[in-house]
Parts: structure tokens; sequence; C-alpha cells
């Protein structure tokens, strides 16, 4: 983008047309609103700000292309900071092209993607971390990420790093004024108290970098890996959830010999599911392809819902959690198992379910105890929830186990979550550098010098709500957004 930010009038739609009763048709500038009178006839220019007025909208030819409302928002009180209309039309193509057509011969250009968020950044509406937040709320697939992003963009998030750039600065000032009056030999603060403010700040850019995990799983859905053994119902278990036959089912070992992803909104949540091939010994080159790519996915999960088939026999059951239990790292992720086929058992013809489900999962780990973290027991740490995929008895205590979990993951309701990489990466540079000042001062690093690792934290806290950015770092947030946004 190499365009004049200021001086000229954008307009664009900002709905989606053909999609509902009404589109919307947005300008901003200096001129919107002498333009937005050109077409709709000198209606608007006497207007106050926050006021509608019902107009005919004239064609070029004098025949009325729509009756539409317009309201006026008056610079500085608009979304953009500018002089902005809002004209909302019917949801036509065809008078939505026509009447961008008529304000773009009256004197406004196209906007770019993401440009009406832009000039609210440029105009001081928002910083860069809340203008992107805006992004996040239109993608807003659920409860959760809906109230994350909408807590960045009312500020949330800023606000915290405003609190830590504060602090820095004082940090800075403090070790300045020392060297200004090294002569005199006047000591501001010790480098124990220095010391102790630079960690302060350091542990909170941690903290905040760390919960971009979680971060990301609530803006783009919770990675659950389905996996167990060829024909322990694993695709089964994934069209009941989905409610649809999203994934082939047969009896023949080996069927899935791929991930199949879907996503699913549970309470509020979204999950990612990744249905995965089987898991046995003797597989073919095919099907050895698709149990690598299994396991690639047991790593990258946040969740791993091992299904177990309690029908079949205990050796089976236990070679394919030995494979789960040596790829998953149990200290970062979260194992169920999923007992499947627990209809079957019955007094008549099983025994005591689910004592004798117990007495089978006694015997599976019995022989990889090895495996297990040390303390970590089936029965106290690793939930285990007995289903029938098929019929689907205790699919719903697997949705309450993971949404569950996943509030866990989020915190509690007021914490701050990162959700962009771009965040999370600056926050990981303002810890390093801050990690350095600290290390300086703790060996008598002269001040001068340690003040420079804590300016260049200060920088990195400065990219993330863009007072300090370059316009490749603009181009880069913005291009993502919807022209209209």
């Amino acid at each position: 983008m190499t365009r004049n930010y200021i001086d000229d009038t954008i307009c664009a739609p900002a709905t989606v047309p053909g999609t509902g009763a009404i589109s919307v048709v947005r300008l901003s500038g200096s001129d919107a609103i002498k333009i937005a009178d050109k077409v709709l006839g000198e209606v608007l220019k006497n207007m106050a700000g926050f006021t509608v007025k019902f107009v005919h909208v004239n064609d070029n030819d004098g025949s009325v292309l729509d009756d539409v409302l317009a309201t006026v928002f008056r610079a500085p009180h608009s979304y953009t900071g500018e002089d902005s209309v809002e004209i909302s039309c019917h949801a036509s193509s065809y008078i939505v092209e026509r009447l961008v057509a008529l304000l773009l011969a009256a004197g406004a250009r196209l906007a770019e993607p993401g440009e009406f968020t832009r000039r609210a950044f440029v105009n001081g509406k928002m910083d860069l971390a809340q203008a992107e937040s805006v992004a996040d709320l239109i993608a807003a697939q659920g409860a959760a990420s809906h109230k994350v992003a909408m807590r960045q963009m009312r500020g949330g998030f800023s606000s915290q790093l405003k609190q830590m750039r504060d602090d820095l600065l004082h940090l800075v000032t403090l070790m300045e004024l020392e060297l200004d009056f090294s002569e005199e030999d006047v000591q501001f603060a010790d480098r124990t108290e220095l010391v102790s403010l630079a960690g302060k700040v350091r542990s909170h850019a941690l903290k905040l970098a760390e919960s971009f995990k979680a971060g990301n799983a609530v803006k783009n859905g919770l990675p659950v890996a389905i996996v167990g053994a060829t024909n322990a119902g694993k695709s089964t278990l994934l069209n009941t959830l989905l409610g649809e036959d999203r994934a082939i089912v047969s009896e023949v070992h080996g069927t899935t010999r791929d991930t199949i992803e879907e996503c699913i909104n549970i309470d509020g949540m979204l999950f990612r599911f990744i249905d995965t091939a089987g898991i046995r010994e003797g597989a073919g080159n095919i099907e050895k392809k698709g149990i690598e790519r299994t396991i690639a996915k047991i790593r990258a999960a946040s969740v791993i819902l091992a299904v177990m088939d309690i029908s079949s026999p205990v050796r089976r059951m236990s070679e394919s959690l030995s494979v789960i239990l040596e790829h998953a790292d149990l200290k970062e992720q979260k194992l169920m198992l999923l007992m499947n086929k627990a209809d079957l058992y019955t007094e008549e013809d099983k025994g005591d379910f689910p004592a004798e489900l117990m007495n089978r999962l006694t015997n599976i780990y019995d022989k990889l105890q090895g495996q297990l973290p040390e303390g970590l027991t089936v029965v106290r740490d690793i939930p285990v929830i007995p289903i029938s995929a098929k019929a689907g008895f205790g699919t719903e205590d697997v949705r309450g186990a993971l949404a569950d979990y996943m509030r866990t993951v989020m915190g509690e309701p007021g914490d701050v979550l990162v959700t962009n990489a771009r965040h999370a990466e600056a926050l990981r540079a303002t810890a390093d550098a801050l990690g350095r000042a600290i290390q300086g001062l703790s060996d008598g690093i002269p001040t001068d010098l340690v003040s420079q690792d804590i300016r260049e934290a200060i920088y990195h806290l400065g990219e993330i709500t863009g007072e300090i950015s370059t316009e490749e770092v603009l181009g880069e947030v913005f291009k993502g957004f919807c022209v209209g946004k």
C-alpha cells in the first residue's frame, strides 16, 4: 500500500450482497458527506452525526435505483475517526454494484482490504493489536473465540501492554538518571530493585507468550486426534459427533489411510477433530504412510482420544495404546480413553460392567506401566469413558469432558489470551531482551549498556501496538481483511 490514507475518500460494500435483506455501503474520508450528497441529492450536508435519512437513489438515466437509509457519522466520532456515511440498501448484487459505481464516479475510490480499519488505527481510534482483533471478531465461530476477540478489541490486551511499557520506561528513566548524576554518586535504585522490576515485566511477557497455544486453540479450534487400532470405531465416532457420515466406515481393516479433519462447536467452543489411520502391525506400505501421519497428529494434538475396542483381545488394545503413549507427551497433552462397544457388555453374556472393563484396563496398564509418566495412573489421571460410537451411547460424556478441558485451557474469565503469532513472537523477543538485561545487571555490566536491552524490549512491545511499525508490517496485517472492513 502506498496511498495517502488521510486526503482521499474511500468506499466499499461492508456486507456480502445477496445473503440477507440489506447490504451496507460505507464511505470514509474528508469528502465522504459531499460525495454521498452528489449521489443522494444534497440531503446529508446539514445532518448531525448519528442521524439517519430515508432517501431515493436515482441512477444516471434518472430511474430510481433503490430506496435507502443513509447514516451520517461526523469526525472524530466514527469508526475511522473521519467523516463517514453508511448507506443501507436492498441486498441485490446489481443495486450494490451500481451504488458503488455512482459513488466512484462522484469522486470516491474503492477501498483496499482492511483500509477502513487501517484508517481507524492511523487516526488513533485503536492500536494495532485492537485493529487485528477486529478480523478475529469477524471470523469468530463460537462464543469462546468471540469473547477473546471482543476482550482484545475493547483494549484488555492493549492495557496490559501499556502497563508493561510504562514499567520499562520507568526502569530506563531510573537507569539513565543514575548515569546523568554519576559524578555526584547518586543512586536512584539499587540493582536488586532494577532486577526485580525487569523480572516482573519479563514474567508477564512470558506468561502472555505462553498463552498463545491456548489462544490459538480457542481461535482456530482445539486439535483433537481420534486414534486407536484399526476397526476400533474411530470413524464411527467422528460421524456420530458430527451427526453426518463424513468418514467411510467398513469392517475391513485399514479403511482409513489418511487423516480427516472437521470442526465441531461444543458449548460455544471450537474443536478440530482429526480422524486418523488405524494402528496395527503388518500394515502395507500405503497403510504404513497413513500410520506415520497418525503419529504426527498424535504429537501435534492438544487432546488425544484413544479409542479402544473392548471386544478385541487385550494384546491388540495394548499394542495401539503402546504406540500412543510412546509418541504423546502427557505433561502437555490430555489423553482420554474411550472404551468403545461398551453396549456389548451385559451381565448375561460378558460379566459385570464396568468392573470387567476396569480389569481389562488394569491388564493393559500392567504391561505399559513403564511408559507412563511417574505418578500417573489410569483411574485417577486419565478419563476413562465407556461409549458406543455406533449407538451414540457415551458421546455426550465425551463432549462434556472436552468442554471441561477447554475451559481449563482458557483459564479464568478475565485472563488475556494471545491469539496472534506476531504478538507471541514479539512477546518472546521482549522476554529475551529483558533476560539479557537482568543478566547484565546481575553481572555488573555498565548501566548504559544494560539500558539498551531495556529499550529493545520497549521496541518489541511497540511492534505489537503499532507504536513501532513499518509499511511492510502494516500491509501484512491488513491484507487479510475484507475490502469493506
